[in-house]
């Protein structure tokens, strides 16, 4: 593995036949566009080492991923007015590709995006302690990141509307119990766990493990190619009104937002 390329702002190490990748952006590893280049960039050269047959994703600091730091506003964040869909998207989509075993470690909070790409994983080991939320729409503007065909794929329509349309924060023990995480165990022990549970799928005969997951997720990244063109595009109209930046605002000022429909 020494001779694949490691991004800027993320970590590779190697247990056996197990790759781990970190995002390395503490506290909140906010996500733009060339972190999410990096990482399909990564596990796509993971895909073609034939030593590597699962991948751990993991991360420094409090969060596993707080999503996009709006407060930045950069195009890489927000795309310009110009634009008719979020390129970061084209990026996302490569991970929905990638066709080896991903398991998340998810220790901290999985907000927004942050929620997307730990779907990108097969499974989520997780703590009481993280928090997953959907709060696209407390910000101004429609879900992202394929969201809208991976959450209901995996708990459901009703339960991802709730989500959706309330923003609201959920902890580990009530992800594990609506089937959106898949292990709970103490917050130290989330890595360590996770990386247990991707040795176990390496035990397994790696053709036919790509292949059983070929078979499970047929589609998908074209699923997710054809909602990120739409989530992306419903993103560029909404973050031009008033109540994107109001949603912004009320983050950054942790009040209640005054949303006004324009």
């Amino acid at each position: 593995m020494s001779d694949i390329r490691t991004p800027a702002d993320l970590g590779l190490t190697r247990e056996g036949h197990v790759a781990i990748v970190e995002i390395r952006r503490p506290p909140h590893n906010f996500f733009d566009i060339e972190l999410i280049r990096g990482l399909a960039d990564l596990f796509e050269a993971l895909d073609r080492d034939e030593h590597c047959r699962a991948i751990v994703l993991a991360a420094d600091g409090t969060a596993f991923c707080a999503g996009a730091d709006f407060s930045r506003r950069e195009r890489s964040v927000v795309p310009g007015a110009e634009q008719k869909s979020n390129p970061l998207y084209d990026e996302a989509v490569r991970l929905f590709a990638c066709v080896k075993p991903v398991v998340a470690a998810v220790h901290g909070a999985a907000v927004g995006g942050g929620l997307g790409l730990a779907m990108v994983a097969d499974f989520r080991v997780t703590c009481p302690e993280a928090r997953f939320s959907a709060n696209f729409n407390r910000l101004g503007f429609h879900p992202g990141f394929g969201l809208s065909v991976t959450l209901p794929r995996l708990i459901g329509v009703q339960k991802t509307a709730l989500l959706f349309y309330t923003g609201r924060r959920i902890g580990g023990e009530e992800a594990v119990s609506i089937g959106l995480a898949d292990l709970l165990v103490p917050q130290f022990e989330v890595r360590s766990e996770a990386l247990k549970l991707a040795q176990e799928i390496a035990l397994s005969a790696p053709l036919a493990v790509v292949s059983t997951r070929a078979t499970l997720r047929s589609g998908l990244a074209e699923q997710v190619r054809r909602a990120t063109a739409h989530e992306g595009a419903e993103q560029v109209r909404q973050f031009r009104t008033e109540d994107f930046k109001e949603g912004v605002a009320a983050m950054t000022e942790r009040r209640a937002p005054r949303f006004q429909g324009r």
